[in-house]
């Protein structure tokens, strides 16, 4: 550098001295540039002792690793420690300091002076000075680890090759408050962020990050501003006075928090739940009666606590002469010691006379109340002792290179005293070693140390103060982001004494599906009923998935339900009444079977061909019972054998009418002069075989029918939503055609033929009753067709069963009623002179 910084610090030789950044001031006061003079240091102001033990801190950790016989052996530590003030320029002038080694000399040993080479920087806090120092610095692959950066820019190993960290990320920080927001199901809240590097990462990754995750998404997203700009932070709170979103996530620093909730108190809202990162989780500044009534049960991330064995005994012992060799007034020692004591080392004019008192050095801080001594909580000082130690096991790594085996050209090992600093970069990039906390310490590709943090509770106390409890840790494993709240400890500020809800829509119950509202987030959303044959069995589903074929939804959709089955029953109203004609018609052909039996030898039955008589009867039967096999669940076995026994029972029934038609008409020829011939062709041979042959083509046709294309049962769904509609499928329509057009054809010539000879004696009446048998038999079946096919399901069954039941009962009554009347009723009619007497025609 061309000239020198007048900067605050704090010094130790040793072999190997590494530096230090820290905010030991609030914040500094810049002197107003003139063009006739010299120009002026900046002053810092406003003594943070909490600063200055973390720079402790760093001392504590190089002593002890100083008198470790098993870290570094006989390597001895120091240090170069710099104040940042808080202020940009000053951190970046003292990061150039360190690594220029052009800061003022200082003794190194007793024959030695110098700046000694510095090997690797701890710090800085702020993520703002980090990618500033880095972006140069890590030109000269200088090591840094910071303690306290968190913005996810700086995990980027192009621009920032060495750049390393104690401290989660903020991408890690983001993910586990969305963790946090998915625990809770707020899915709905408000992000304020600063307006700098730290808060501007945030607002660019929280919004995509939540969005993966499905956690939720934001309200609103503001951008807090610096300097105080009341105007702004009026219009923010009044944003999130009229928001819905009663969670509050704030990624920013202290000073815009207190800017922030003055604003906050003064338009008094209150009822929200507040979500802390770790930049003011532990601010002690907010904690007070008057702010607790809207800040308490607040909910952050923190920095991880760990123990530090032998801290506060290291800082009891604070001297300023034993931890820094200067005598100036920038020795940080001596001005943490005047801001403790209240006293000056070099008195300045009118100090003395105003009652000022002098430093001796020798005043005790255990007869004074400090929070410097307060190590109960410690967390940055934690991550600075494993930043120290982080460096300190990469030079020992080196400490034990073999030659000849070295990770660097020709497996070279690197000397202590030329030592680079992009090789301790390498040594830095494999270190993992675990404190005495138990917690490991390593750095992945891009520099970032295990992630964990704390998550901690403010719990207002009945007395009105305030506690600050652990309530969880996140952490990051191979799973992911793995999240451990005991919510049971949770102080929430509401009258509830819950977790509050937060979401822009109630959630969608089991049943209904998301319905996203147009022009807003995804989060706000409408619940729409699942539609009949879809469900959805979880809250929130953005989806209703279709019940598998045989099911159907339940009435509040939320699960599928077996479809009811519907075919015709034997348990049914309309299966008992379709079985009891059906038995009630196999009943009465059995009592006229019964009938003719018993008078077989009478004129009239004998009159009537008891052969085809009976064989007839016995069709019906077969025709009666035929019909149920339409009852009952479909069967392969039902399905094919109710058409077959249909079609052949019919035919066999058919036929039989036929050959009677042509035989009563035979034997009226014959009782004509001449006659006598037609009879031969109509013998009881002829008329049993015109019946067999005329069965069998119907066999034959069913025979084809099945082998070729066979009925089978089939679940109908197009019928019935809700519904499984078992039903036959004819397989062939052609085959099912051709069965009922052979019973037709053979059904029309019988009808043909007895009309034709409706006009014989009332005496040879039969034929009037076959011609009225076969009107009613061929205007069922007519009427059957169009009834068949505009009937679904069971009742395209019942139809049919309604055609079989009515053409047999009207075959049955026609053709055996009159005869059974006279039989029964009238047995004086039941002789061979009645039958064979003959009345004038008419």
């Amino acid at each position: 550098m061309r000239r020198q910084f007048n900067l605050n610090a704090m010094h130790k030789p040793g072999d190997v001295v590494l530096g230090g950044l820290f905010t030991v001031h609030y914040t500094s006061v810049f002197p107003e540039l003139t063009f006739t003079s010299e120009p002026k240091q900046p002053s810092c102001q406003g003594f943070d002792p909490l600063g200055f033990r973390h720079a402790m801190t760093m001392a504590f950790a190089i002593d002890e690793i100083n008198k470790n016989s098993n870290l570094l052996p006989n390597v001895t530590l120091g240090y170069s420690m710099y104040d940042n003030c808080a202020t940009l320029v000053i951190g970046f002038s003292a990061a150039l300091s360190l690594a220029s080694s052009r800061e003022e000399q200082f003794v190194l040993q007793e024959n030695c002076s110098g700046t000694p080479p510095v090997l690797g920087i701890v710090g800085d806090s702020v993520s703002t000075f980090c990618i500033a120092t880095s972006d140069v610095l890590g030109l000269f692959k200088l090591p840094i680890v910071s303690y306290y950066a968190t913005c996810s820019c700086l995990s980027d190993r192009r621009r920032f090759p060495s750049f390393f960290r104690t401290i989660p990320s903020d991408a890690f920080q983001v993910r586990a408050m969305i963790q946090i927001l998915k625990r809770f199901g707020w899915t709905w809240a408000g992000l304020l962020v600063s307006d700098d590097d730290y808060g501007l990462h945030v607002a660019r990754s929280f919004p995509s990050d939540l969005a993966e995750s499905g956690g939720g998404c934001l309200a609103y997203s503001e951008i807090l501003p610096w300097g105080g700009n009341p105007t702004e932070v009026k219009r923010i709170v009044g944003v999130m006075k009229k928001s819905t979103a009663g969670v509050v996530i704030v990624f920013a620093h202290l000073i815009h928090m207190i800017q922030l909730m003055d604003e906050v108190v003064e338009q008094n809202v209150t009822g929200l739940q507040w979500m802390a990162s770790e930049a003011w989780t532990l601010a002690e500044m907010l904690q007070t009666p008057r702010l607790m009534p809207y800040l308490g049960g607040t909910l952050g991330i923190a920095i991880r606590r760990g123990e530090i064995p032998g801290l506060r005994e290291f800082l009891q012992h604070t001297l300023p002469e034993l931890h820094d060799n200067r005598s100036d007034d920038n020795s940080m020692a001596r001005q943490f010691w005047e801001y403790t004591f209240g006293c000056k080392f070099t008195s300045p004019p009118g100090w003395l006379e105003a009652g000022g008192e002098v430093c001796t050095g020798e005043e005790d801080l255990e007869n004074v109340e400090t929070e410097f001594l307060d190590v109960s909580n410690l967390r940055p000082e934690y991550n600075i002792y494993k930043a120290v130690y982080a460096l300190a096991y990469a030079l020992d790594d080196r400490l034990h290179c073999v030659p000849g085996r070295g990770p660097f050209r020709g497996h070279s090992c690197a000397a202590l005293q030329k030592l680079e600093p992009w090789q301790l970069v390498h040594y830095l990039q494999q270190v993992n070693f675990t404190t005495p906390f138990g917690d490991e310490v390593s750095f992945d590709e891009n520099g970032n140390a295990l992630p964990i943090y704390d998550v901690v509770n403010w719990k207002w106390l009945p007395d009105g103060t305030t506690r600050l409890q652990s309530v969880g840790v996140v952490k990051k494993s191979f799973k992911g982001e793995e999240l451990t709240l005991h919510e049971d400890k949770i102080f929430w500020n509401f009258d509830s004494k819950k977790p509050p809800q937060s979401v822009c829509s109630e959630s969608c119950p089991p049943g209904t599906r998301m319905a996203r509202k147009k022009g807003q987030p995804v989060c706000c959303f409408d619940c729409v009923a699942c539609s009949e044959g879809k469900f959805s069995n979880e809250t929130n589903s953005m989806e209703c998935t279709s019940c598998p074929e045989d099911f159907w939804s339940s009435p509040k959709r939320d699960h599928c339900v077996p479809k009811k089955t519907e075919f015709l029953s034997y348990h049914e109203p309309l299966g008992i009444c379709l079985t009891a004609a059906a038995l009630l018609g196999t009943l009465i052909c059995a009592v006229v079977l019964g009938i003719f039996i018993c008078h077989h030898s009478t004129p009239m039955v004998r009159a009537n061909n008891t052969e085809l008589s009976f064989l007839l009867l016995v069709a019906l039967t077969l025709c009666f019972l035929c019909s149920l096999l339409f009852i009952g669940r479909p069967r392969l076995w039902t399905c094919q054998l109710r058409h077959a026994a249909f079609g052949i029972s019919f035919v066999l029934c058919v036929s039989c009418i036929l050959v009677k038609t042509m035989v009563v008409i035979a034997v009226f020829k014959a009782s004509k002069p001449g006659g006598g011939a037609a009879l031969k062709w109509f013998g009881a041979l002829q008329q049993r075989g015109t019946v067999v042959a005329l069965t069998l083509i119907q066999a034959a046709i069913c025979t084809v029918w099945i082998v070729s294309s066979s009925p089978a049962p089939y679940k109908n769904t197009q019928y019935y939503n809700d519904k499984i509609v078992y039903e036959c499928v004819v397989g062939s329509t052609i085959g099912f055609a051709v069965l009922l057009g052979y019973i037709c054809l053979l059904a029309t010539l019988s009808f043909l033929l007895a009309f034709m000879e409706r006009n014989l004696p009332d005496n040879f009446n039969e034929a009037k009753f076959i011609t009225f048998s076969m009107l009613i038999f061929c205007a069922v079946w007519v009427a059957f067709v169009p009834a068949y096919v505009n009937s679904p399901g069971k009742y395209a069954d019942a139809v049919e069963i309604f055609a079989i039941l009515a053409s047999s009962f009207g075959l049955l009554v026609a053709l055996f009623g009159p005869k059974c009347y006279i039989i029964l009723l009238r047995p004086e009619r039941n002789t061979k002179k009645a039958i064979m007497g003959r009345t004038a025609p008419k």
